[in-house]
């Protein structure tokens, strides 16, 4: 299996694609979609919607096994204790996953009384520490494992989230532990460039670690996971198409050098994603490269 850290372009000097995928409201092999081609990684997500989902790690075993796809399975603080994190951990261990980003999970607001209950039993840059001393074979009473696991950990940024927050929040992330970032969507690479700059100035080196900067496919009534321009929004009502939208950003990505890029197909309403326009996306960004 690769590691993430192992492929972005400062080792490999190639674009790599992250794609974000969602697990079906099933247990049937026949209801999983297939990932779109071209992607390095499929990022298996937790819960999105905060809806009963295949679990993210059984997914992901499932489709490396069946598809042959390098998979990344979330991992939310949220929604476990640390006695059931830790044991999850050691199971995605003896499924063969390597790969796993840690985030803290959207809060279950307007959720019916009494049907969910948020455990919080680690901070995200508390469980990034804990994922590493389990690297070093040790749990989290402090006893030792009898073989240590080897999980290369991604964390969560979100450079619109307040950019000196985030840069401490990072910077913290990362003497945690984080061996690689995925970052909500934007859509002008100068966020991109002023949180690096930020990042430098306050701790007095650049980012040590790969960055997948999260590029949103659009269409006409998506749902997206940031600010959408009103340019953007202009374009899409006037017909053009989403993925064409979405090339010319990649393009301004790539000539402010980000090269390691985490995708975000079409969310549509319910959750539907569109992932033939992923596929359409990566076939003809892939030749820009």
């Amino acid at each position: 299996m690769t590691k993430v850290s192992d492929a972005g372009f400062e080792v490999t000097g190639r674009t790599t694609f992250i794609c974000d995928y969602s697990p079906p409201r099933s247990g049937d092999p026949g209801n999983v979609d297939t990932p779109p081609a071209g992607a390095d990684f499929l990022l298996i997500n937790r819960n999105p919607g905060r809806v009963v989902r295949t679990d993210s790690a059984m997914l992901a075993a499932d489709i490396r096994q069946r598809m042959g796809r390098e998979p990344i399975f979330a991992l939310l603080t949220r929604d476990m204790n640390r006695l059931a994190i830790q044991s999850y951990l050691l199971g995605a261990q003896l499924l063969g996953l390597e790969n796993v980003v840690v985030a803290q999970g959207d809060p279950f607001t307007g959720a019916p009384s009494g049907k969910m209950s948020a455990v919080h039993d680690y901070r995200p840059t508390e469980l990034i520490a804990a994922i590493q001393q389990l690297n070093q074979g040790m749990d989290f009473r402090g006893r030792q494992l009898e073989a240590p696991t080897s999980f290369c950990i991604g964390a969560a940024l979100d450079p619109t989230g307040g950019l000196d927050r985030q840069v401490n929040l990072v910077h913290e992330k990362i003497e945690a532990g984080a061996d690689f970032l995925v970052s909500q969507p934007i859509f002008d690479p100068a966020e991109a460039v002023r949180f690096e700059e930020r990042y430098a100035a306050y701790v007095g080196r650049s980012v040590p670690v790969p960055i997948y900067w999260g590029l949103q496919l659009l269409e006409r009534g998506s749902i997206s996971m940031g600010a959408v321009p009103g340019k953007s929004l202009d374009e899409l009502e006037d017909g053009r198409s989403g993925v064409e939208i979405a090339l010319e950003l990649y393009q301004a990505f790539l000539q402010a050098s980000l090269h390691n890029i985490y995708l975000l197909p079409t969310i549509k309403p319910g959750g539907y994603r569109d992932y033939e326009a992923a596929r359409q996306f990566l076939a003809e960004a892939q030749g820009m490269c």
